[in-house]
């Protein structure tokens, strides 16, 4: 029975080969077909065709939408049975062997053509230029790929969604433009159209409501990694279905991808390639956003409901971008709807977010206002228990790592939080002619937590502590961004386009925490008072003027100018006394760049630039060359590299606490105390892509220099009884290096979309003052596997992610001594281990989501539930240490457990 299963089997898959080779070796226009249908939905129709005569259709989806057909056809030639099909529609058709039908609007409505026939080119080796936009809202579309089709040739829109393809072969070709989250789109070119500027309209790929459509299903993809080298692109629309806490989350999707840490629950801000926060240039509509963390990190700054696009580049990036030295974050916020009116909320278990937007003047200006708020429901009040627990632990030690000697924990401490945070968008554009667009955006948002606690002996559970222990602790924080920009946008002619841009952020944070411990002993109580005030003010203001210049349509020139000025002021007092740091500094950053982007025979495109940055406050000159390539091995292999040069002046510092976990400030480099840091970048890479997959691999170095960390482990020499303490001395620098291979395979089509990312990386600091070898830097992870999906059932979206990672490392404290002040105050001094001598645990948790989309009414809706780490890791995100009585006190702090939320989202359209 197996044997004849077999040899069926074979003789089958025999048969279908014979078929393949037959149908591929007869002429397409010729090979009949036969079909009968009555009232059927036109996409249906060519499904069916597909599945049963082994053919390929390309068509919009828009264009077949509301089409159903009643035809009985004999057996035909395919050329005269499609005209027969498409009879009173307007659609037209073209052939292209071996099995391929492509379909689109024919402007003479009922007669069915085939495209040679209907357009006959008139010029040739044209110019096509025009702006790409979003059919329902009006929206341009920033850094979508415009191609023609069967060429080489095609550009990227700019950041206002223009575009323009020199030397397009004739003035009927065809375009296929991609955008991710939207229909791709085929655009025929005739005469007529290309005499001016095109505007060319896409469809989102929304939820389909009637019957599934195939080619909806073809493009559903989350994100697009394979556009240059270490570039990713995502939108909103394309990551709403991912695991959250009910919000669309830009930054936390960002943190699935290979190469970014994504174990930081506490921080939605980027660890890039063994990088920090800090050195990510984030541009929101080209204002810098310095701090981008709302609720200890579970939200980032933006609301989604404003951003249109977004661009990241984890390394390599070109000579426009300057000051960081890890990656860049450019996000696109909304223009707003410029064709009518249209507003849209949302509800989780966390906040409420609303917006509203509309045109003006008749379509030439459009504005969009976006606000978030959170409310205090027992689910944020559950994440701020989790925050403040504090973790038990056997004796053995068996599930936390290791242990540095002298450790103690203790347990549950009474919290009583009473938080807040908020967030608000709004951004206007008035188009003022065909040239001209003037935009501004602002934004604006604030935390606001209070973390008081008290604890007591119960603290200590059923252990015997021979003295009594009460404290109150304060522990108040706020932080906030504000920002601003005024953009002029002119189009000169089809080559030559510019951007002027003014600027102002602010962000500013402010931490007061004090503890009154009581402790009594017999007969005896006295009273400690202990307390630290910490408050960072940065601002920025800056002007900016970007310009593109196609030269031809293989070099793209851009240049441009920068001028920024930075106030940045930080003071940090301990027990209301001791002034630790108090520094206020001032400076501008003036750049100049100037990029050229060569494409030689279609498979070699070289890109060089230069940028060049004075630094007034120590008066010098720096030059940072950058350079990439990619090169087209065959139509699916693509080899690229990139090197580069990159500085940064405005820094933020960690300041290492052992006591209380380590924290951090914004700084301006100086030269003296504070270096101005920077890196250099090795990139090499290989990716292989069909339609449906995408491997990519790339290999990176990064080397650093003038790194700052502040700490107070170690006292000055010469340091003695009668000495005064110079806080500015525990300013400490050196180098490192962080390297590391990304893996990346991605799925990007079909009902089952996602990605596997892995990432092996090492991160060394090498600072002489912690010892003659280097350590591993705190955001240092060996390994690092995050497994995406995404599953669309109709209305029903199912989504997953899994996280694993090593543990990282930190210090711990192996003892303290007291060293007694002038001033009558004593100063204590933790002895520790060896700088990061220790790991934390192994990092994993596994997030899993559903969405059901529907209608009310004309209206739009949504309504999901979230479940944040299913299987309830305790996950520990740092440790604290503290002497009470001469007892060394450790505690973990855990991140959140098992952890479901339910989010609704309308729109009025």
């Amino acid at each position: 029975m197996s044997y004849q299963h077999t040899t069926s089997c074979t003789v089958m898959m025999l048969l279908l080969l014979c078929y393949s080779i037959g149908l591929y070796g007869q002429n397409l226009a010729d090979k009949k077909v036969k079909f009968s249908y009555t009232d059927r939905a036109l996409d249906l129709v060519l499904f069916d065709l597909e599945i049963n005569e082994q053919l390929k259709f390309e068509y919009n989806k828009e264009d077949i939408d509301d089409i159903r057909i009643t035809k009985s056809i004999p057996r035909l030639p395919l050329q005269e049975a499609l005209i027969t099909l498409l009879q009173e529609t307007d659609l037209s058709f073209e052939i292209k062997p071996p099995k391929t039908i492509v379909l689109y609007k024919n402007p003479d409505k009922g007669k069915a053509t085939i495209a040679s026939s209907q357009y006959v080119p008139q010029n040739y080796n044209i110019t096509v230029s025009g702006v790409l936009k979003d059919k329902a809202s009006g929206e341009t579309l920033p850094y979508a790929s415009v191609l023609v089709k069967d060429t080489g040739n095609g550009v990227n829109t700019n950041g206002d969604g223009y575009f323009t393809i020199p030397n397009v072969p004739s003035d009927t070709s065809l375009l296929e433009i991609h955008y991710l989250g939207y229909h791709t789109l085929l655009f025929r070119l005739t005469p007529d159209n290309v005499r001016q500027d095109l505007i060319i309209q896409m469809a989102v790929i929304g939820q389909q409501l009637q019957e599934v459509v195939i080619v909806a299903e073809k493009e559903e993809q989350l994100l697009k990694a394979s556009t240059g080298v270490s570039k990713v692109g995502m939108t909103p629309a394309a990551i709403a279905t991912l695991p959250s806490f009910g919000e669309k989350d830009i930054f936390r999707s960002l943190q699935l991808l290979p190469g970014i840490s994504g174990s930081n629950e506490s921080s939605s801000g980027l660890y890039v390639r063994g990088g920090t926060p800090d050195q990510n240039l984030i541009l929101f509509d080209e204002f810098t956003v310095y701090h981008v963390d709302h609720l200890f990190g579970f939200f980032s700054a933006f609301n989604s409901n404003a951003i249109k696009d977004v661009q990241l580049y984890k390394g390599g990036f070109g000579a426009k971008y300057g000051g960081r030295l890890s990656s860049v974050v450019e996000l696109t916020g909304k223009d707003g709807n410029s064709q009518k009116f249209n507003m849209g909320g949302g509800l989780s278990l966390l906040s409420i977010n609303g917006f509203i937007e509309s045109p003006f003047d008749d379509g030439k200006g459009s504005f969009l206002i976006a606000g978030r708020r959170s409310f205090q429901s027992q689910f944020y009040s559950n994440i701020f228990d989790d925050f403040t627990n504090i973790g038990s632990r056997n004796a053995s030690g068996s599930d936390d790592g290791a242990t540095p000697p002298g450790g103690r924990r203790f347990g549950q401490q009474q919290v009583e939080p009473s938080s807040y945070f908020y967030d608000l968008n709004a951004k206007a554009t008035y188009r003022l002619n065909q040239k001209d667009i003037l935009s501004f955006s602002f934004y604006n948002g604030q935390d606001k937590l209070d973390n008081s606690r008290n604890t007591d002996n119960s603290a200590f559970g059923n252990r015997n502590i021979a003295f009594g222990f009460d404290r109150k602790n304060t522990d108040l924080t706020k932080w906030g961004n504000w920002g601003s920009a005024l953009k002029w946008s002119r189009r000169w002619n089809n080559q030559f386009y510019s951007n002027v841009n003014l600027s102002y952020s602010n962000y500013y944070s402010e931490r007061d925490r004090s503890d009154e411990t009581a402790i009594t002993r017999e007969d005896t109580t006295f009273t400690i008072n202990n307390g630290s005030f910490e408050y960072n003010d940065l601002k920025d203001i800056s002007l900016k003027m970007d310009n593109e210049w196609q030269l031809s349509s293989n070099n793209l020139l851009e240049f441009g100018l920068q001028s920024s000025y930075n106030d940045i002021a930080y003071q940090y007092q301990q027990n209301d006394t001791i002034e630790v740091l108090n520094r206020l500094d001032q400076g501008f950053t003036n750049s100049i760049y100037l990029q050229d982007r060569h494409t030689f025979s279609q498979k070699l495109i070289l890109t060089g630039g230069i940028r060049s940055t004075h630094y007034s406050v120590n008066n010098q000159l720096y030059n940072e060359p950058r350079a990439s390539l990619t090169y087209l091995l065959t139509n699916k292999i693509k080899l690229k590299g990139a090197w580069g040069k990159y500085y940064q002046f405005a820094t933020r510092i960690v300041r290492e606490d052992i006591q209380q976990g380590s924290r951090d400030f914004w700084l301006l480099a100086d030269d003296e105390s504070v270096p101005i840091s920077s890196a250099t970048h090795y990139i090499t890479g290989v990716s292989y892509e069909t339609p449906i997959y995408l491997f990519d691999l790339e290999v990176y170095l990064k080397e650093l220099d003038g790194l700052s960390e502040y700490t107070t482990r170690f006292t000055p020499s010469g340091f003695g009884p009668n000495s005064t303490l110079n806080y500015e001395e525990f300013f400490y620098t050196g180098s490192g290096v962080a390297k590391g291979i990304e893996l990346l395979l991605q799925k990007k089509t079909g009902r089952f979309t996602g990605w596997i990312g892995y990432t092996l990386g090492e991160v060394k600091y090498d600072f002489e003052a912690f010892g003659d070898k280097p350590f591993y830097a705190n955001q240092d992870q060996t390994h690092e596997l995050k497994v995406i999906g995404n599953y669309k059932l109709g209305k029903w979206t199912f989504g997953g992610s899994f996280i694993y990672a090593s543990g990282r490392p930190y210090t711990a404290p192996i003892g303290y001594y007291e060293v007694d002040l002038l001033d009558g105050n004593t100063a204590t001094f933790f002895e520790v281990s060896d700088k990061n001598a220790f790991r934390l645990p192994d990092y994993h948790r596994l997030d899993l989501s559903c969405t059901y989309d529907f209608r009310l009414g004309s209206s739009k809706a949504n309504l999901g539930l979230s479940i944040y780490n299913l299987y309830g890791r305790n996950n520990v995100w740092y440790k604290e240490y503290e002497v009470v009585e001469g007892e060394l006190l450790e505690t973990d702090v855990s991140l959140l457990g098992f952890t479901p939320s339910l989010f609704f989202n309308w729109s009025l359209h």
